[in-house]
């Protein structure tokens, strides 16, 4: 059976262009913090797969989900699809906290994760990911 052509702009165009537009659309503060936490995350893990869920949510893979980062108005939120099964000794994540799966780290206007504990932490969800994967 052929594959049906898409519908919209957006499923036709590749996660990184999405991404850029969509940093390029917020265009204050929040463009940039997603800006910033996406380099970091190439800096932590050079291979990781930008894809693009949901109609409109940019995210990170490697051997799975490892965050997604929504934009609201009074925050730029990365949420760590399996953040409760991960070291976090800077106590980056501050949201979502009381749930048994995810985790998220709420950035908020002038605040921004420490370079260093946020790289560490994008590495320890690649590794169990990994870890999950080999099971």
């Amino acid at each position: 059976m052929p594959r049906k052509a898409p519908e919209t702009l957006e499923e036709a165009s590749p996660a990184p262009e999405l991404i850029d537009a969509r940093i390029a659309e917020l265009g204050d503060w929040r463009g940039q913090a997603l800006a910033r936490v996406r380099a970091l995350i190439h800096e932590a893990l050079p291979d990781v797969e930008e894809t693009w869920k949901w109609r409109g949510t940019p995210v990170w893979e490697h051997n799975g989900i490892l965050c997604t980062g929504e934009s609201y108005k009074q925050a730029v939120k990365l949420t760590f699809a399996n953040g409760a099964a991960l070291p976090d000794p800077k106590q980056l994540f501050n949201a979502s906290l009381e749930g048994n799966t995810r985790r998220a780290i709420d950035i908020h206007e002038g605040a921004m994760p420490d370079a260093t504990a946020f790289k560490a932490l994008m590495r320890a969800a690649a590794k169990h990911n990994a870890g999950k994967k080999k099971r």
